[in-house]
């Protein structure tokens, strides 16, 4: 009762205050309340609306530590139903704070809802960002850096500093015209710039020489592939997404949208200014911003030419990221060895080959997964499954593997069983990269290859250090292969990142399911559920 009288008195003065507050127990609380609000910026020089989180472009970071209870308050002022989605955060039994439309109702205009989720064992570089329309073409994304607890190791030196970097790509059009170009039939075009903290000039980061900073880079775009470099500096990789890796060390790394790294770079280089890259991945042309990173002191401005990146080159792509790979002997957020986990070793129990795909259905231009064109029902997913809702889903919908035939609207729902040991393959059988990412769990990315997938590409899978992470980039007439446990109950979505496809129907949901109700397993639906479509409050109770 007095935990209880706490948090509804943590509750109350958030309400009162609108600020962020710390409870401190033994998971400690973080309050937050934020408003959601059309704005004018110009992130390339001309002013246009984006959409600010009170009044911040991009939104404001969520700095955590592992196993906080995160309990945000989102008010919607804008002119259409919202959701923000935790990219990469796993929501362990709570699929119902996953903020996508197969799991909650959508926060209307002039109303809010109260996200209350845990950062349940887990570490490292993430962010957030709008997962409705097209919302997060205009903003609304943000970072979430999730430190370790004061009593774990991690497998590098405390770094002196740390900065953290969201690149995107982005367009002088709004997401309501975005939207309705992509709604008349037409592809988007290529982004008009990239942005870094939101934006393309101007951006200085300062510090020490002789000191080590620790600098989170995210991309946060909706299209395109970028590569992150630091004249005359060397980067060297620890962490992707909730996963250190082999210290291995780099020029320039390659991080597709929805990705997140985490490197440490040594200020030795001569004391003056050096720029901060960010350059467009097989594209043509080449976009690039750049920021500067000073050092203290230095009176002398960063010279030219740029450090080249690489600009097509998919194979040079390709073997970089099998060079990420994991450090078994490091912990994670939790004590034990990665490597104690030997994924390597478990029989896979499952195989799904999803082939994306564009297509016309009813003379309108979608994507598909397996022939299938994802559209969103007015009942969320999961509201119809907890409460036995009939006609709003079905099993039959999407086949385990690609099969001939024409393409079709539908609601793709993979029904799997928990602890299931599951290979996904996503074949990519187009001209243009993919980006996949599956919610509420990490995967090992065990194989990239070109051409198409067939059960003897296992022998080239690595099955020893593959690196656990929750997006996966595939490449053009390529495929890959991961490889994953899904011990989280509930229903997850499986999406492209790159955003005009997930738009068109380019995602599906996965029901993780046993027939055991236990809070063991699986949460409760929260207090405050909203309740559409065919959810309605008088029909359930």
């Amino acid at each position: 009762m007095k935990q209880a009288n706490l948090l509804f008195l943590g509750f109350l003065l958030v309400y009162c205050l609108g600020s962020v507050f710390v409870i401190n127990a033994e998971d400690p609380y973080l309050f937050f309340t934020w408003t959601v609000t059309y704005g004018t910026r110009s992130p390339l020089g001309v002013p246009q609306q984006v959409i600010l989180i009170n009044g911040l472009f991009p939104g404001p970071p969520i700095e955590g530590v592992t196993n906080n209870n995160i309990v945000l308050n989102v008010i919607n002022k804008l002119d259409e139903p919202f959701l923000i989605t935790w990219n990469g955060i796993k929501q362990r039994k709570m699929s119902w704070q996953d903020g996508v439309l197969g799991t909650n109702c959508p926060i209307q205009p002039n109303s809010n809802w109260t996200y209350h989720f845990q950062l349940k064992d887990q570490i490292g570089t993430y962010t957030y960002f709008a997962s409705t329309s097209m919302h997060r073409a205009s903003g609304a994304f943000g970072a979430i850096n999730v430190n370790q607890r004061s009593v774990i190791f991690v497998p590098y030196s405390k770094p002196d500093g740390d900065f953290t970097l969201l690149v995107s790509d982005w367009y002088k059009m709004g997401h309501k015209e975005l939207r309705k170009r992509l709604d008349s039939g037409r592809a988007l075009p290529l982004p008009d710039g990239l942005l870094i903290n939101g934006a393309s000039k101007d951006l200085v980061l300062i510090g020490q020489h002789g000191k080590i900073y620790r600098f989170r880079v995210s991309n946060v775009g909706i299209s395109t592939s970028i590569n992150f470099r630091i004249q005359g500096h060397m980067m060297t990789l620890v962490e992707v997404e909730g996963s250190h890796t082999l210290q291995e060390v780099y020029e320039s790394l390659d991080i597709h949208v929805g990705q997140s790294v985490t490197v440490l770079v040594t200020l030795k280089a001569p004391v003056k200014d050096y720029f901060i890259v960010a350059s467009t991945r097989f594209t043509k042309p080449v976009l690039t911003t750049t920021g500067i990173l000073s050092y203290q002191g230095s009176k002398i401005r960063p010279s030219h030419p740029l450090p080249i990146g690489p600009t097509y080159h998919i194979h040079w792509s390709m073997k970089q990221a099998r060079t990420i790979r994991l450090n078994l002997t490091a912990n994670a957020a939790r004590p034990n060895p990665q490597g104690s986990f030997h994924y390597g070793t478990i029989p896979i129990n499952r195989t799904l080959v999803l082939a994306n795909g564009r297509a016309k259905i009813n003379g309108k231009f979608r994507y598909t997964v397996n022939r299938v064109s994802y559209v969103n029902p007015t009942t969320p997913l999961k509201l119809a499954d907890w409460y036995n809702i009939p006609g709003v889903f079905d099993f039959k919908t999407i086949t385990n593997v690609p099969t001939p035939g024409p393409s079709i609207l539908g609601t793709s729902v993979f029904d799997v069983a928990l602890h299931e040991y599951v290979e996904f393959v996503f074949q990519n059988n187009e001209r243009s990269i993919q980006s996949w990412h599956i919610d509420g769990t990490n995967a090992y990315v065990v194989g990239y290859g070109s051409g198409t997938w067939n059960m003897t590409m296992r022998r080239r899978y690595n099955l020893v250090d593959a690196v656990s992470r929750h997006t996966f980039q595939v490449y053009p007439m390529s495929w890959t292969s991961i490889l994953v446990s899904l011990d989280n109950k509930g229903m997850w979505n499986v999406r492209s990142q790159i955003w005009s496809r997930r738009y068109l129907g380019q995602e599906l949901y996965v029901r993780v399911w046993n027939n055991e109700k236990s809070l063991y397993t699986e949460a409760e639906p929260p207090l405050n559920v909203l309740f559409c479509g065919k959810a309605k409050l008088p029909r359930l109770f």
